[in-house]
């Protein structure tokens, strides 16, 4: 007899719906073709403890699984469910007239409960495209995949569970969660926030703009500055995610197993990985991709702490993600696009004892030795960081004082009022939502400067011999502090304050 059950495969972050066909006939043998890897190979033992556990058995006849597409390779032991399940009813152990109406997925443990899976998201949003009645998978993936509206989800714990659904018609508990309200009720702040910071009003400026254009930023400083506590309460000034930003980024994050009963993520992620770090764990990758930290830092920020310390090559491998905001992964046989559309925050030390060319720091390095330290971080780079800023100690008198500093949530209005204004500049862009992702043709668009400013830029390109890419930054970060001061048009000011944010294009900028 031939019953058809159906799974999901997840690709970049898209799913694939595979049909499990499972025939028994006349003879013995257990055959499994369609392109399964050793996780789904190895199914069969765990399938066949857990019906021994739970009083059933696999029929001592010919059994021949396919799963379709054939040429797609399958892998991963989330299929173990949906095996199972195809195998019952074939040998008429389980009714199946509902079977064909539910996408089911889970791992077996062999006394027959069931371990969480990655990609419930993805997966439950094309069972929806795609008119399936309901999802059924593991009870730790439920508040995940019931995101998604208008699809039925049952968390289950035990396959004993799903065999009396179909059989004897028992009640699943059905997971069901207000999407909008959920999200709105974690729209809570981070607990890092700039009211910690003691001085640095110039840098909370610098983070101030960066966060409302949604520019990179590298902060060059002596250890002890204060370069990572600023970089950690970056994400408390960002305006709140949108439910569609919410969705994308849960989506990923599901790719990887990192949501399972969190449900739908709405604070911006904040990703910091360690300088040893492969250039396949930054970017992705690997035999079967996954996404990278760049991937997983989409909305939200990817902080890299010293980043000369960083290999070359694996800082050269962002800089078309940079650019495109989205990482393309070729393999022989497919090709898997990930978003990645991140605030790079970088940090450095200006050399290697990390003090400036100063005679009273407790060590110095020469120049030279700080140009060469600079130069691990290549020109190409640097110029798709918009804004740089050298990040001084803080005086004695600014750490002892008593007075409390603006708090994040003064700074994120400001930021969200001059993201307001982008979002409706931009509404008939696709792509484009904030200043940093403006094309070249929109900054001619939105960017046009009065004589005096374009004589005060001009002076600028020519005394710091700044690139054509760096001129684009500077008009971007311009059009930024425009909108924080909700002007229409760009002034000398706003030009003069985005040049000073170009400190390693400085020449002698070291001493």
């Amino acid at each position: 007899m031939l019953k058809k059950v159906f799974g999901s495969a997840v690709f970049g972050v898209e799913a694939t719906t595979i049909m499990v066909e499972v025939n028994v006939d006349k003879g013995i043998g257990y055959h499994l073709v369609g392109l399964p890897d050793n996780a789904i190979k190895e199914s069969n033992f765990r399938i066949a403890a857990a019906f021994q556990n739970n009083g059933y058995k696999i029929p001592g006849k010919k059994l021949i699984i396919n799963m379709s597409p054939a040429d797609l390779r399958k892998e991963g032991s989330a299929y173990d469910l949906t095996l199972a399940l195809g195998i019952l009813a074939a040998s008429d152990q389980i009714k199946s007239e509902e079977l064909d109406k539910y996408i089911i997925m889970g791992e077996l443990s062999l006394d027959g409960t069931l371990q969480p899976i990655k990609g419930a998201l993805p997966i439950a949003i094309k069972a929806k495209e795609e008119g399936f009645k309901g999802f059924i998978l593991p009870s730790q993936n439920a508040k995940e995949a019931a995101i998604v509206d208008g699809l039925e989800v049952y968390g289950i714990d035990n396959i004993k569970q799903v065999i009396d659904f179909f059989n004897t018609g028992d009640v699943l508990e059905q997971t069901i969660i207000n999407t909008k309200e959920e999200f709105e009720k974690n729209l809570n702040f981070p607990e890092f926030d700039f009211s910690d910071v003691k001085g640095q009003e110039s840098i909370k400026r610098c983070m101030e703009i960066a966060a409302a254009g949604g520019h990179n930023i590298i902060l060059i400083g002596p250890p002890g500055a204060g370069k990572t506590m600023l970089a950690k309460r970056l994400p408390s000034i960002l305006p709140p995610m949108t439910l569609n930003e919410a969705l994308e980024t849960t989506k990923i994050h599901s790719v990887v197993g990192r949501v399972k009963n969190s449900g739908l993520l709405s604070q911006r992620p904040f990703r910091s990985p360690h300088h040893t770090i492969s250039n396949v764990a930054l970017v992705g990758g690997g035999s079967y991709p996954q996404p990278g930290e760049i991937s997983l830092s989409h909305n939200g920020v990817l902080f890299l702490d010293e980043l000369p310390e960083f290999k070359r090559e694996v800082l050269e491998v962002m800089r078309q993600p940079l650019e495109d905001r989205e990482v393309t992964i070729s393999r022989a046989k497919f090709t898997v696009t990930y978003p990645s559309s991140f605030m790079l925050v970088a940090s450095m030390n200006p050399s290697p004892s990390g003090y400036f060319n100063d005679p009273d720091a407790p060590v110095t390095s020469s120049p030279a030795e700080m140009q060469r330290y600079l130069s691990k971080v290549s020109g190409p780079l640097l110029d798709r960081i918009d804004i740089h800023i050298e990040v001084t100690p803080v005086p004695f008198e600014k750490l002892s004082s008593e007075q409390k500093a603006e708090s994040s949530v003064e700074i994120r209005k400001r930021v969200t009022k001059a993201r307001m204004i982008q979002t409706k500049r931009f509404e008939t862009s696709e792509h484009v939502h904030y200043n940093a992702q403006m094309s070249v043709k929109q900054i001619r668009e939105y960017c046009k400067l009065d004589d005096t400013s374009l004589n005060l830029l001009k002076t600028a390109m020519e005394r710091l011999n700044l690139s054509a890419r760096a001129y684009d930054r500077i008009l971007k970060v311009s059009r930024t502090i425009a909108d924080l001061d909700e002007s229409e048009s760009i002034t000398g000011a706003h030009i003069s304050e985005a040049i000073q944010y170009r400190s390693l294009d400085r020449e002698g900028w070291l001493g």
